[in-house]
């Protein structure tokens, strides 16, 4: 009965959704990647699920495809114009992950080798696409057994780094209800955001409306860049990325191309049923044997992300306790980003206006912080570095 491949499909999927039940009742304390990946683990290892189960699936194939449309929409998502409106938000947020990024190359080399740091710097600082971005070379250049960093520190990373960032949130949140005490506060302009809110209501072109002809650009730019990155030293990853962001710019895609094409949720399912796929050979053994680096990396790369954060905010001259979670986003994005921002006006605020101000003045900052470290950043640091393995 599991060699159907709806049937396998559907258990495997089943993993997911459970995850992502558990991340929402537990407002994102609980990762769903690592529920699905831990769980798809235990039941291989128990011979619940056969070890062949995602090859039963055939949908970790489509994901596979997938990987390339999926970069090219991560380009469509920041406008140019809002980066530049929170500036000092995506200094910090790069200062991280590069502190973090120099130390785990230098400490992680010399307490293991260089391998593994490559392993684990990428998918710190991103998420999923950089976890497959460095597992694909991996497996390329004969180290599948150092696929299992990557993968748990994806899946590992939240769990450190949204209660450190909640604290320090808290703790800017309880400052700036002080300002509005005394009077003393002045309110971040979110114009540009609002501004690029509505421009998304703007008259498009015919062409674009149809959603099978929106689904189609956004292929034809990733098998650019795929194309490009056979013929050129430079990984695909960049190529999609800056396909995104150029045709976004260029009014080429549209922001949030593949939302735009009612096509994300199902991408993104099938990427993930690729991730759980880098796990497929893991055995318990090599779990255990790369267990010191992985915690090495996490708290390290915590700590580190937390340091570049703090350098950062004193050299834009922003509050370090508003600037620490903004770099800290590397460890969660989205939507744990806008939880974390939710929950904390909401806890710390004594009436809904004051509730409104704390979000607003959080939000921003912590979603471009977020986005250029998740789906940007991560990508150029996974894609460079791990050409140099």
């Amino acid at each position: 009965m599991l060699t159907n491949p709806l049937i396998a499909t559907v258990l495997i999927f089943a993993l997911i959704a459970l995850g992502e039940w558990l991340s929402i009742v537990s407002r994102a304390r609980i990762p769903m990647l690592l529920t699905a990946m831990t769980g798809f683990l235990v039941l291989v290892w128990t011979g619940i699920f056969p070890g062949d189960i995602l090859e039963k699936s055939q949908f970790a194939a489509l994901g596979a495809i997938l990987i390339g449309p999926a970069i090219v929409h991560m380009g469509t998502l920041i406008p140019i114009a809002l980066l530049k409106s929170q500036i000092k938000a995506v200094f910090i947020s790069l200062g991280g992950i590069l502190v973090a990024s120099a130390i785990i190359l230098i400490v992680v080399s010399l307490a293991f080798d260089y391998a593994t740091a490559v392993a684990g710097v990428g998918p710190l600082s991103g998420g999923i696409i950089a976890l497959i971005v460095t597992s694909e070379e991996l497996a390329a250049v004969g180290k599948s057994s150092l696929v299992v960093i990557p993968a748990l520190v994806v899946a590992f990373q939240g769990v450190l780094g949204m209660p450190l960032a909640l604290n320090f949130m808290r703790r800017y949140a309880l400052k700036l209800q002080k300002q509005i005490d005394a009077n003393t506060f002045i309110p971040m302009d979110a114009s540009v955001m609002y501004r690029e809110a509505s421009s998304a209501t703007e008259q498009i072109s015919p062409l674009k409306q149809s959603l099978t002809l929106k689904l189609f650009y956004v292929f034809v730019g990733a098998a650019i860049g795929v194309a490009l990155g056979e013929l050129t030293p430079i990984h695909y990853s960049l190529w999609c990325l800056a396909i995104g962001i150029i045709g976004l710019k260029l009014g080429l895609l549209e922001s949030k191309s593949l939302e735009q094409a009612n096509s994300f949720s199902i991408t993104m399912v099938a990427i993930i049923f690729v991730v759980i796929g880098t796990m497929a050979g893991v055995s318990p053994q090599d779990v255990l044997a790369n267990l010191p680096s992985i915690l090495l990396i996490l708290i390290l790369g915590t700590f580190a992300i937390a340091l570049g954060g703090y350098v950062m905010s004193k050299l834009v001259k922003w509050d370090v306790l508003k600037g620490m979670p903004v770099a800290l986003t590397a460890l969660f994005g989205f939507p744990a980003d806008y939880i974390l921002c939710e929950e904390v006006s909401r806890s710390v605020a004594r009436n809904k206006q004051e509730e409104k101000i704390i979000f607003n003045e959080l939000l921003a900052p912590m979603l471009i912080g977020g986005f250029t470290t998740v789906t940007v950043a991560s990508v150029v640091l996974a894609g460079i570095l791990v050409k140099t393995l």
